[in-house]
């Protein structure tokens, strides 16, 4: 069986990069692996290490998970920062017999401005498909949202909106986001485990999502997030007003001041019990 190596980051989901590995496999006998290197964020950002590898991991697991829904058997990982390194270092591993490489349009990719596709087909001697995708021009075949919450990200509210979400279009994604801590000091184990129970409940629900723990500073989580992502809505879940720090650090109209996307406030009456220790 053909193994073909799919190497993108920001520009996986684009339309013209999913019709290519739809009639590679169309083609039969072609399974795929997916290399997602990790995104430096633009200068002058904060980015823990962690969000950045995280951020990557779930492009992993969006796109593993969309392409299996259709049938196509692929695998994934997340590469060295540098593209070529990733690049090389799956090559090393996998030997596959081709490479798509995606990317921005010539204009404002810095893979091509480091002339990425000319030397991988020289270092690796191997067929090099590549294809530009203009998420700017074009967008995205489905919607994202990007969910953050931390004791109610359980919460039966939440999980309706969400459902109400994903009923309104042909395709949605979630992206959930838990700060790692809240007023009362969860702990980024906690915020893992909120964020697991959180993920399974949208699984189970039959929803498209992966996630992150963020910054300790929800707003800091949020702007990192909208760095790191295309997001088209957010919806921040909260205890009710008397309860809840992030709305007496008015979190809503910060975030709604810093980016066009719209926000939706999902207000949860009973919060979810902390994990056991």
């Amino acid at each position: 069986m053909r193994e073909i190596l799919v190497v993108a980051n920001r520009t996986l989901g684009g339309a013209k990069l999913l019709d290519l590995v739809r009639a590679r496999a169309a083609e039969g006998d072609a399974r795929f692996r997916l290399v997602v290197p990790q995104s430096k964020p633009s200068a002058g950002l904060v980015i823990y290490d962690e969000a950045v590898r995280e951020s990557a991991q779930v492009r992993v697991d969006l796109a593993l998970s969309s392409v299996a829904s259709e049938g196509i058997e692929a695998t994934g990982e997340v590469g060295d920062a540098d593209p070529f390194s990733a690049t090389m270092d799956a090559v090393a591993e996998r030997r596959p017999s081709e490479i798509i490489l995606s990317t921005h349009p010539a204009t404002h990719s810095g893979w091509l401005r480091r002339d990425l596709v000319e030397r991988i087909e020289n270092a690796t001697g191997l067929p090099v498909e590549h294809v530009e995708v203009d998420l700017d021009q074009e967008g995205l075949p489905f919607g994202v949202t990007l969910v953050v919450a931390n004791k109610t990200s359980s919460g039966e509210e939440l999980l309706e909106h969400l459902r109400e979400i994903a009923a309104g279009d042909g395709g949605h994604v979630f992206i959930a986001v838990v700060p790692q801590v809240d007023g009362t000091g969860t702990s980024p184990r906690e915020a893992r485990e909120r964020l697991a129970t959180m993920l399974d409940r949208l699984h189970t629900a039959g929803m498209l999502s992966s996630g992150m723990i963020g910054d300790p500073d929800p707003y800091t989580a949020i702007m990192n997030a909208l760095e790191l992502f295309r997001v088209d809505r957010i919806v921040i879940s909260t205890l009710p007003n008397e309860r809840s720090g992030w709305l007496r650090s008015n979190l809503i109209e910060r975030v709604r001041s810093a980016t066009p996307c719209p926000v939706d406030h999902v207000i949860v009456g009973t919060p979810t019990p902390a994990p056991a220790a």
